[in-house]
């Protein structure tokens, strides 16, 4: 059996920075303090596990804290109201949003500034997405190009474009074209999907035509890792999803000659590892972070 594994497989540098400056709260926090996330500072459930067991505790907006306490802004960023809620109330705020993400935030107010409507590609409820929209002043947010064409755009209105930094960057070159063409050949597009996401998702396809099957390892709610499945399954390649080995079907991969294997921006590479381990021997085995 060959298997492929993805060179780009694995955490991202906005996903490596903010775990990173996770650990330093935890090294540099006072022993009266507590270290909250606003939320899952990234989309891994296992990584999110290790650092629960190590006394990081996850909160929602508007929580009370103690001046002691340190605030962990997520990778995914927050809203803009939220972030200064915070910064008002004395606790130690560390700003670990990703860099990309802090880019798409004010590229979308610099053109919210001129009075234009955001459309932002995206999921509604995705964390990433909710931070984004409260840089604007007004937004249309939309998942889909069918969702896109069922909205009442108005030629005389100005517009601008935006995406959630993983969104597929095939499908927003394609509304892109589709939005020239139906409002404004001047309308202001804003390019927010990661280089890191680009590369991904070119890898994913250039391997998914070299083998039979593409094992995608990463969290359910890591959006960027649905998607990396998604365009598996869209090269017409069979595509499996898991977060662990252990949802591994041997029996899916038994007899299988090429595989290929990637993995989401929020999967550490113990787990890259023990899925690949899997693959190879069919003996399935659990690292745990750290080791």
């Amino acid at each position: 059996m060959e298997l492929i594994i993805a060179r780009t497989a694995g955490f991202c540098m906005g996903v490596d920075m903010a775990l990173r400056k996770l650990d330093q709260a935890l090294t540099h926090t006072p022993r009266t303090g507590n270290i909250y996330t606003l939320g899952p500072i990234i989309h891994n459930p296992q990584v999110l596990q290790y650092y629960a067991q190590r006394g990081v505790q996850q909160i929602s907006p508007h929580t009370s804290l103690c001046p002691d306490d340190t605030v962990v802004i997520r990778a995914h960023g927050i809203p803009l109201h939220i972030q200064k809620h915070y910064a008002a109330t004395g606790v130690t705020l560390l700003d670990a949003t990703c860099p990309k993400v802090k880019k798409a935030q004010v590229m979308i107010q610099r053109q919210a500034k001129q009075n234009k409507h955001l459309l932002l590609f995206g999921e509604r409820e995705h964390p990433e997405v909710q931070g984004l929209i409260s840089y604007a002043r007004d937004y249309t947010i939309f998942e889909s190009m069918d969702e896109l064409q069922s909205c009442t755009l108005h030629p005389d209105k100005k517009y601008f474009l935006a995406a959630q930094t993983t969104q597929d960057c095939d499908m927003f070159a394609s509304i892109s074209s589709y939005l020239y063409e139906y409002i404004d050949a001047k309308m202001t597009v804003v390019d927010t999907i990661c280089t890191a996401t680009k590369e991904r998702q070119d890898e994913v396809r250039h391997i998914a035509n070299k083998v039979q099957l593409m094992v995608i390892v990463g969290g359910r709610t890591s959006g960027n890792t649905r998607r990396l499945a998604q365009i598996a399954h869209e090269s017409g390649v069979e595509t499996v999803h898991v977060e662990t080995p252990d949802e591994l079907l041997l029996d899916q991969v038994h007899g299988v000659e090429h595989i290929g294997l990637t993995a989401g921006a929020s999967t550490p590479a113990w787990i890259i590892d023990d899925v690949a381990h899997c693959l190879r021997t069919g003996q399935k085995s659990v690292s745990q972070m750290g080791e």
